[in-house]
């Protein structure tokens, strides 16, 4: 799939510089685009939001400056941003109570429509946003630039300040500290409706505890990741043993809460997933990573944290119109 967020050399050769061409039209043309960067960089939805805004906001200072490429500009803008706050936030993710999940983005209706989220090629997996935490904030900024948006290193050295051949080098860095095998970047467009049948039969297996159900679904080597924050009560460590995760997930004696839930389809990050209900409100979220093949289970996120699910909501009926959509 290609994505419409990689850099086209083209696009900027004869756009207006800030002073002949309004930014309340560079927002509208870019907020999509810096929303994506900053989402990949952040991985919450909130901050990522904020720096935005922002950015936009101190454009309105820089009307009358000679600014050739303000799509460039704008990304400049923006991965330096979150550069600071990924920096500035460090200690606060290290003394994160548990585990740190990114926050899902579900339909977006401040971006797009529910109907375009699911055609939008500018998603980015939430497996693979899971997978960016490896990174240290320079490395995951230069992996992002190159990778989701295939930047020049030439490019990427001169928003960052570096040489092209440090960047280079932290490309390579951020590469070994990632698997082999990387998740898809984006959602992987294909059949879903066997990702449905998985859904369904995950969710069967877990509430009916079924550990034969649960073990044709899971991968030889499955994670079970659960975010809480600290604000509400769930598993503090990563579980990355087989047995260990099927326990997990089909001990009557854990996760009790969730089998209290009524648990719907929803789409996160442009795929579908799980939305649990508690009295009419997204309680919790289950995201599912699949094996390359698409037909077993190689991760469950759990996100438990409320303030990470602001963007979430079931789909219900609107999902099979999602669907016809796509």
């Amino acid at each position: 799939m290609q994505s419409n967020l990689k850099s086209d050399p083209n696009q900027n050769k004869n756009m207006p510089k800030p002073s002949s061409l309004d930014v309340g039209e560079l927002y509208k043309r870019y907020k999509s685009y810096a929303f994506s960067i900053a989402y990949r960089m952040l991985g919450t939805v909130t901050e990522a939001e904020d720096i935005v805004q922002d950015c936009f906001a101190g454009l309105q200072s820089m009307v009358n400056q000679d600014v050739h490429q303000p799509k460039a500009y704008i990304a400049k803008l923006i991965v330096n941003r979150c550069l600071n706050l990924l920096n500035s936030a460090r200690n606060q993710r290290e003394h994160y109570v548990g585990e740190w999940l990114p926050e899902p983005l579900g339909v977006y209706d401040a971006i797009i429509t529910p109907e375009e989220s699911i055609q939008q090629k500018e998603m980015i997996s939430y497996a693979y946003l899971v997978m960016l935490e490896r990174l240290s904030p320079m490395e995951r900024a230069v992996f992002v630039l190159r990778e989701a948006f295939e930047h020049d290193y030439s490019e990427i050295a001169g928003w960052l300040g570096k040489t092209e051949s440090n960047c280079r080098q932290i490309y390579s860095r951020a590469r070994r500290n990632l698997p082999e095998q990387l998740p898809a970047m984006e959602p992987p467009n294909a059949d879903w409706k066997t990702k449905e049948e998985v859904l369904s039969r995950f969710t069967t297996a877990f509430l009916r505890h079924d550990v034969s159900a649960m073990l044709e679904l899971l991968t030889d080597q499955p994670v079970f990741t659960a975010d809480g924050g600290g604000v509400v009560r769930t598993i503090m460590k990563t579980m990355r043993v087989h047995q260990g995760v099927l326990a997990i997930l089909t001990s009557p004696r854990v996760l009790i809460s969730l089998r209290e839930r009524v648990w719907k389809p929803t789409f996160i990050n442009g795929e579908p997933q799980l939305a649990l209900m508690k009295d009419g409100q997204v309680s919790e979220v289950v995201c599912v990573e699949m094996n390359t093949s698409g037909d077993r289970i190689d991760g469950v996120y759990l996100i438990v944290n409320p303030h990470k699910l602001g963007t979430v909501q079931p789909l219900g009926e609107d999902y099979n119109q999602c669907k016809d959509k796509r």
